[in-house]
């Protein structure tokens, strides 16, 4: 599409417990004031009572009925990949996948969660420490955050996640691309805690659907920076208990709004306006 931007597009996200995604709102405005039409379609597992079984049926239904594309999030990050007909080169590396753009070449997948993320900690914790970290979540969102908590100059990140063999398995990847030692897999999350600049949070816990603290609040500390990737609420359990301790914070809907500002570049070949989309995401309230 980037060589004749089109005139209207579908696209579709995929996901389970999705019905309070801004995602679709961030598109469609967007697509309006670039003076074309977008239709955005949520695709809840949970609605449908399916699970990762129904991507393949679901990938190529939205390919045969005209999509432009897909985006794809939890639990669905991970399992699409195989599905696909390429990947871009950050994807690969990854291994999650959160956009698949269907074109001439098949359904390509990319990963606009890193850049997102990196983009959202630039402007919102500037000058932050960044010689060790600890991020909880290994996932399909926890490989790209770390993807860019890496490429942003962490030194060493020490990541847990509930599956312990899936944060060896990231940290052993991050290690192929960014040199040996620079993640590990954590073993003693107050230790970890107990030596770090800051805490990246890459789970589902603090979601409307999954409330709670992913950690114990007693293993937060005033000189601690916290990074949430939760953006509904924009104010999570972490980020209050990090914030009334004094801690310097970072809500999620940054790294929302940055991830959809490339996959709607991924999807129509138009640069759009972050700034207003920004705005836009903004004006849809912190709830």
């Amino acid at each position: 599409m980037s060589s004749a931007h089109p005139r209207s597009f579908v696209v579709g996200l995929i996901g389970s417990g999705i019905q309070a995604s801004r995602t679709p709102a961030m598109h469609e405005r967007e697509a309006d004031e670039q003076g074309i039409r977008c239709v955005y379609k949520l695709i809840d597992l949970e609605r449908l009572g399916r699970g990762v079984e129904a991507l393949p049926d679901l990938l190529r239904s939205a390919r045969e009925m005209g999509f432009a594309g897909l985006n794809i999030t939890h639990p669905c990050k991970q399992a699409v990949v195989p599905l696909l007909d390429g990947l871009s080169d950050d994807a690969r590396a990854l291994g999650a996948v959160n956009t698949v753009v269907f074109g001439a070449d098949g359904a390509i997948g990319h990963n606009t969660d890193w850049w997102g993320f990196a983009e959202s900690f630039r402007r919102g914790l500037p000058g932050a420490p960044l010689g060790r970290v600890v991020q909880l979540g290994a996932g399909g969102a926890g490989a790209a955050v770390a993807h860019a908590a890496l490429k942003l100059g962490v030194e060493r990140l020490a990541l847990f996640d509930v599956d312990a063999a899936r944060a060896q398995a990231l940290a052993r990847s991050l290690n192929r691309h960014f040199g040996e030692g620079r993640a590990v897999a954590g073993l003693d999350l107050p230790a970890s805690m107990a030596e770090a600049d800051g805490l990246i949070h890459a789970t589902p816990t603090g979601m409307a659907k999954y409330p709670g603290l992913p950690l114990p609040a007693q293993l937060l500390a005033p000189r601690h920076w916290v990074a949430e990737i939760v953006y509904f609420p924009l104010e999570t359990e972490l980020l209050r208990e990090a914030r009334a301790l004094g801690c310097r914070t970072l809500d999620g809907g940054g790294m929302a709004v940055f991830q959809a500002v490339e996959a709607f570049r991924l999807f129509t070949g138009i640069t759009p306006d972050a700034e207003r989309m920004l705005r836009h995401f903004a004006s849809m309230g912190a709830r």
